[in-house]
């Protein structure tokens, strides 16, 4: 599917005006490969470099109340030993304008922890983290033995009336342009809720996760 993004992004000509129904679908793997990208860069370049570099301009990290990532991101040098990470899971929309991924992550303390990290597809085709959350573990995460992946399935797309709600104001949310898939980010004492809704004809609801400030 890569492979395939990038021959619709070559080139040029009459199949230049196609381009967007080329890209508007659901690139799993893309995604993988950034935040694989954006994990290798962490101990490349420094870690809050990557974040930045990774970050979309309107981007909200969790520290653990959400602030503006790239206004906090920018007071904060890169520490000796940045923190690594690995997908575990992602999720992604009809469209693949909105992706999320889960996975495990491992502290310059030695700590486990988890993190869950929003997508989404820039004009450009590039994929930048608009949100961000994680949490401290007491024992690793498990890895699966490949990276699980969920796709809404849009062969009913999804009536305008019937978007993915909650009773209580979010600190922040989301949705994918073909609204398939949309995530609700609410804060508590202690910590914060991520909840995930996917299409496939019906909502179907991943969560509440609970993520303790670490």
């Amino acid at each position: 599917m890569v492979a395939l993004a990038g021959c619709a992004a070559g080139g040029g000509g009459p199949r230049d005006r196609y381009a967007p129904l080329l890209t508007a679908r659901a690139d799993p793997g893309a995604v993988v490969a950034t935040e694989i990208a954006f994990a290798r860069a962490a101990q490349e370049k420094g870690q809050w470099t990557a974040f930045r570099e990774y970050a979309a301009a309107d981007a909200v990290m969790f520290v653990p109340q959400p602030v503006k990532a790239q206004d906090w991101l920018k007071k904060q040098a890169d520490p000796d030993q940045a923190v690594k990470w690995q997908p575990h899971e992602v999720w992604s929309s009809c469209d693949g304008s909105l992706a999320i991924t889960r996975g495990a992550a491992q502290w310059p303390n030695g700590g486990d922890g988890e993190f869950m990290t929003m997508w989404q597809r820039q004009a450009d085709g590039a994929y930048r983290w608009i949100a961000d959350i994680g949490h401290s573990l007491a024992a690793p995460l498990a890895a699966p033995e490949f990276i699980v992946t969920h796709i809404a399935d849009c062969s009913s797309p999804v009536p305008p009336d019937q978007r993915f709600a909650s009773s209580e104001r979010p600190a922040t949310k989301g949705q994918s342009a073909d609204g398939s898939l949309q995530y609700l980010v609410h804060t508590m004492e202690g910590g914060s809720t991520v909840t995930l809704g996917m299409w496939d004809g019906s909502w179907r609801t991943f969560g509440p996760k609970v993520f303790a400030a670490r």
